[in-house]
């Protein structure tokens, strides 16, 4: 395999390293996910992103102590894994994807930990089961298109589970976007559907998670996106403003 470069990434050395998602050190998008990588109750959390030969960010993985992960996700003693990203697709056949749960992995037993854990799902948005389960992670739940995948490094242990997120869709009446500044793609999505609801006379309640907490028990399996209807979850990841205006003309056509 051709060798990469590991780089750690944590509040002290984010300001240097960078985020791997956003370039761009003057956008909004890049300042929103590094004030919230440096918000105090992320404890623990850290990126893992894979260098080339020239320095470059080619790959990344973010995790966080299973208790502060901002999903719909109970779990005691694990690192959960935010996100994986490989960029380049001879990297991803080269095996990098591994790598990087490999080091996550090296960095749990390191600290401690039970297991690792993540979710996966059907449609787009998170990653592909079959990663994990090559890397030892089981489906220990299914719920929508969602899979929560844990990898155990214990015979006796307490199972993650799914906060069930339908329970409180109810609740939303109305036209609603909740988000949280975990993705750093937030910040222009929440704009453009915010100008795109002002052109429509659409009143669009737009809610920030500020907590792990609150993101675990939003209505939406990805926790810190969700676009809400009257009850009805209509996106749960970013989503551009021409698609948020074609389900618009079809939730008003009913």
């Amino acid at each position: 395999m051709e060798t990469f470069t590991f780089q750690t990434v944590t509040a002290d050395s984010v300001a240097e390293a960078g985020i791997c998602c956003v370039k761009d050190k003057q956008s909004p998008a890049y300042r929103a996910k590094v004030d919230w990588f440096l918000d105090k109750q992320n404890k623990g959390l850290q990126i893992i992103s894979a260098l080339d030969q020239s320095g470059k960010q080619i790959a990344f993985i973010e995790f966080i102590p299973s208790e502060l992960a901002w999903r719909p996700v109970q779990a005691n003693n694990y690192f959960f894994i935010h996100c994986i990203a490989v960029y380049k697709k001879e990297a991803r056949e080269k095996g990098l994807g591994s790598a990087l749960i490999q080091q996550c992995e090296k960095a749990a037993r390191e600290n401690g930990k039970s297991g690792l854990c993540t979710m996966s799902s059907d449609g787009p948005w998170m990653a592909n089961r079959s990663l994990f389960k090559k890397c030892g992670f089981e489906a220990v739940e299914k719920l929508g298109r969602y899979e929560l995948l844990v990898k155990s490094f214990e015979t006796s242990y307490e199972t993650p589970k799914f906060i069930d997120w339908t329970r409180v869709q109810d609740k939303y009446n109305g036209w609603h976007l909740v988000y949280a500044d975990q993705c750093p793609w937030h910040e222009n999505a929440v704009t453009a559907l915010k100008n795109a609801a002002k052109e429509n006379n659409i009143e669009l309640k737009i809610s920030k998670l500020l907590t792990a907490d609150e993101a675990k028990h939003a209505p939406s399996g990805f926790g810190a996106f969700s676009l809400m209807h009257n009850g009805k979850l209509l996106a749960d990841h970013y989503i551009s403003k021409t698609r948020f205006m074609n389900i618009l003309k079809k939730e008003l056509q009913k």
